[in-house]
């Protein structure tokens, strides 16, 4: 049976084939095409970098810069520490650290365990869950200026609805903001029902992803609602857990916003002056930057330790 034949060229060549035998080099609209490409991809990657760069990483620099330094008269000089001296020799700065600190816990006990317990209701439930989660993440579509506003309606002490129930139950009133015992926990019920929402549709997207037969084995093995919560449902969402966890204490450190427009930010006898609202203090009432500078590094500071250490524990407890 006879080969199959080939064309060729005049040269007696396969057309497109170098003489030599070699493989055929790309033309220049191939080089011109891949360049044009890799342009344009870089292109975008730098204007990312300058949007961080400029956004991000400039007033981090900026402002270790101005811990260490101060301005008068609009003559800047270093000063070394004397603005971590100044902060801390403050009497509201042990007292801002200590209602942070507070807060993060109260915020915790709520504000973690609430929106797990909410995914846990849900998740239970065959028909409607597309109205449950919209329902309980309408509250973060709301503007935070309107939730917190709504929160003072509630907590007045004249016609607050919160005290209208209190009062149908028979139970003596509330001074919901003014009580330096109870504003950090009514700051604490605001903040977690404004942004319990998000976390709650990751709990429940983590918990949509456990296989229904290890609830089947559990069951076999005579486990109630309690221990099957407990042996499957966080063993398998530890990882989810364990990031929110992280990003809540992150999050209720920098608080800022629900106490400055519910109490105006210090609140009665500074019971929730917070430590981001001393540096807004310090930058915008006492126009101190390098003071408020040096306490945003101490913030910084603590929350990069914290934040180091839970991922090496974390990665030592896989191990």
């Amino acid at each position: 049976m006879p080969a199959p034949s080939t064309t060729l060229s005049k040269t007696g060549t396969a057309p497109h084939s170098p003489p030599d035998g070699t493989a055929p080099r790309p033309g220049r609209g191939h080089l011109a095409q891949a360049l044009r490409r890799n342009l344009t991809a870089h292109g975008f990657l730098i204007g990312a970098v300058l949007c961080f760069a400029v956004f991000s990483w400039y007033p981090m620099v900026r402002e270790f810069l101005l811990a260490f330094q101060k301005t008068e008269s609009g003559r800047t000089t270093w000063v070394g520490f004397d603005n971590f001296r100044t902060v801390a020799g403050d009497p509201a700065f042990w007292q801002a650290w200590s209602n942070t600190l507070l807060y993060t816990a109260l915020a915790l006990v709520l504000g973690f365990a609430v929106p797990f317990a909410a995914a846990l209701v849900i998740n239970e439930f065959r028909h409607g869950q597309g109205y449950l989660r919209l329902l309980v993440y309408l509250p973060v579509m709301l503007p935070p200026v309107a939730a917190v506003l709504l929160f003072k309606y509630l907590y007045d002490p004249g016609y607050g609805l919160l005290n209208e129930l209190l009062g149908f139950l028979g139970l003596p009133e509330q001074q919901w903001l003014q009580d330096p015992d109870l504003s950090l926990l009514a700051v604490v019920i605001a903040s977690t029902w404004m942004n319990m929402g998000g976390a709650t549709l990751i709990y429940l997207a983590a918990l949509q992803s456990i296989p229904g037969e290890l609830y089947e084995a559990a069951e076999l093995d005579g486990a109630g609602l309690l221990r099957k919560i407990w042996h499957v449902t966080i063993p398998q969402t530890r990882l989810v857990l364990s990031l929110m966890l992280l990003m809540q204490v992150i999050a209720t450190m920098q608080v800022f916003v629900e106490p400055f427009l519910l109490t105006g930010g210090a609140g009665p006898e500074g019971s929730t002056t917070t430590v981001v609202y001393l540096i807004y203090q310090y930058a915008f009432n006492f126009n101190n930057y390098g003071a408020a500078a040096a306490l945003g590094l101490l913030l910084l500071v603590l929350l990069a330790g914290f934040s180091a250490a839970y991922v090496k524990l974390s990665r030592a407890e896989d191990e």
